[in-house]
């Protein structure tokens, strides 16, 4: 019967923590990936001179998140972070039915002062 059952004790392997895992990455991360591209449009263009930056994010990034990845890329603290989730819609285009994707779009707000270049 001691075959099937142990009969000593194995220890077992600690579990990484959280510290542990940041350890090994180069401080950025998995925050730069939350950030997908910026929107340029003739809209954030305008909002853009007002102090807030429209940005495309990750469909399951949160506000902290993309703070974090603005504060890692752009070395600016935002002030505010408003996210705007714009659904797929149905398009008919040379006589064919498409989707066009929906996007998540993150607008950002700095201080008054600070600003950021969008090539």
């Amino acid at each position: 019967m001691a075959i099937f059952k142990k009969t000593t004790k194995e220890e077992k392997a600690p579990k990484a923590t959280k510290a542990k895992k940041a350890e090994g990455t180069t401080g950025l991360g998995e925050r730069v990936n939350a950030i997908v591209r910026p929107h340029i449009t003739e809209k954030a263009a305008i909002l853009a001179e007002k102090g807030t930056y429209v940005f495309e994010v990750a469909k399951n990034t949160n506000k902290i998140e993309i703070a974090k990845a603005i504060k890692a890329l752009y070395n600016v603290t935002p002030v505010r972070v408003n996210i705007v989730n714009l659904p797929a819609t149905r398009v008919f285009v040379r006589g064919k039915n498409g989707v066009k994707s929906g996007v998540r779009k993150a607008l950002v707000t700095l201080k008054s002062g600070d600003k950021i270049e969008i090539v």
